[in-house]
C-alpha cells in the first residue's frame, strides 16, 4: 500500500503554497496530487491557481515526491496544447509526473469557456478521443489527426517524454466505457467511491461493496483487452465515501486495511485545508502520514 496526498491549489505560492508542497515530500508521501479545475464547488468563490502552474512550481522546490493532476478532463483542455505542457512538466520534474485524467463533470468547468453542457454520451465520447489522441501526442514527434471532437495539424512534440514511452496515466472510471479506456491506456486506475451510496446516506459497508464491484468491472475490461489486471496500480482518491479516515490513526489505518482487502494499492488523502469540507486536525494528518502504513503492516 502506498500513500499520497492531494494538495488543493488555494494557498498563494509566496504565502505557504511552496511550503505544503515541500512539507508532503518531508513527511514521505509517495506523491502529491492536485485538481485540475477552474473552480470547484464550495471553494470557486475564494482563491484557487492553475494546476500546471501549481505542479511546475512544486517540480522546482522538490526532488523526490512524484507529482500529478487528479484529474485532468477535457472540460477545459485540449490535447495539443496540454501534450506541449505536460511534456515540459514531465522535463522540469526529471521524470516524476503522473497524468489523472477522467471525463469530469457538470461543474462550473463544464460551461466556463461558454460551451452547453454536454450529454453523458458526448462528455464519454469526447473522453475517449481525447484520452486516445493525448496518448498518440505524447509518444509520436508528430501528429496529424481529424476527429469529431478533436484535431491536431502536423503537432511537434519532440523530444517528448522523460518518461518513456510516455508519462503514466491514471485514469479515472467507474463505468464500462472508462474501464475500457483505463484498460487500454492507464498505467493506473483512479476511484473515489460510488457517489450513489454517498449521496443517499450509504454505509462503509456498502461503499466497499460497490468498490468492490467496480474493481470486478476493471478486471472484466483487462480480460476483454487483453491486458493483464495486475499491472493497472489501483487508486482510491479519499474524502467521497461515507469513511472518515482522517479522524484518528486508528480509523485511518481500519480503512486501509479494509480497501487494501478490496485490491486498492495507493490511498490519496486530502491535505487539511480549515473551515471547508477537507478540514482535519493537522497533527492527526501527519501522524498518519508518519505511522498509518506502519501500523497497517503491524
Amino acid at each position: 500500500m502506498r500513500l499520497s496526498t492531494v494538495i488543493l491549489p488555494v494557498r498563494r505560492w509566496s504565502d505557504g503554497g511552496k511550503e505544503v508542497w515541500q512539507r508532503a515530500e518531508e513527511l514521505g508521501f509517495h506523491a502529491a496530487y492536485t485538481y485540475d479545475h477552474l473552480s470547484w464547488r464550495s471553494f470557486r468563490d475564494q482563491a484557487w491557481f492553475g494546476a500546471l502552474p501549481t505542479l511546475t512550481a512544486a517540480a522546482a522546490a522538490t526532488s523526490r515526491i512524484r507529482l500529478g493532476t487528479l484529474v485532468t478532463s477535457p472540460n477545459f483542455r485540449h490535447p495539443v496544447t496540454l501534450a506541449k505542457e505536460l511534456i515540459s512538466l514531465d522535463d522540469i520534474s526529471e521524470g516524476r509526473v503522473t497524468l489523472g485524467i477522467g471525463a469530469g463533470g457538470n461543474g462550473f468547468d463544464a460551461t466556463a469557456l461558454g460551451q452547453e453542457p454536454w450529454s453523458p454520451r458526448e462528455r464519454a465520447d469526447r473522453f475517449a478521443e481525447f484520452t486516445a489522441l493525448l496518448h498518440q501526442l505524447l509518444t509520436q514527434d508528430a501528429v496529424s489527426y481529424e476527429g469529431t471532437h478533436y484535431s491536431a495539424d502536423e503537432v511537434r512534440n519532440i523530444p517528448g517524454c522523460v518518461q518513456r514511452p510516455r508519462l503514466p496515466f491514471a485514469v479515472a472510471a467507474t463505468g464500462p466505457r472508462g474501464l475500457k479506456l483505463a484498460a487500454r491506456y492507464g498505467q493506473a486506475w483512479v476511484t473515489t467511491g460510488d457517489p450513489k451510496v454517498s449521496n443517499a446516506g450509504g454505509t462503509p459497508a456498502e461503499s466497499r461493496e460497490a468498490i468492490r464491484r467496480q474493481v470486478e468491472g476493471l478486471a472484466k475490461a483487462c480480460a476483454d483487452q487483453g491486458r493483464d489486471f495486475a499491472e493497472l496500480h489501483k487508486i482510491m482518491l479519499t474524502g467521497f465515501t461515507p469513511d472518515q479516515p482522517l479522524d484518528s490513526v486508528d480509523a485511518f489505518v481500519d480503512f486501509a486495511g479494509r480497501h487494501a482487502e478490496l485490491g486498492i494499492e495507493e490511498l490519496v488523502i486530502h491535505w487539511p485545508i480549515a473551515d471547508s469540507v477537507f478540514a482535519a486536525d493537522p497533527a492527526v494528518f501527519e501522524r498518519i502520514a508518519t505511522e498509518g502504513l506502519a501500523q497497517l503492516g503491524a
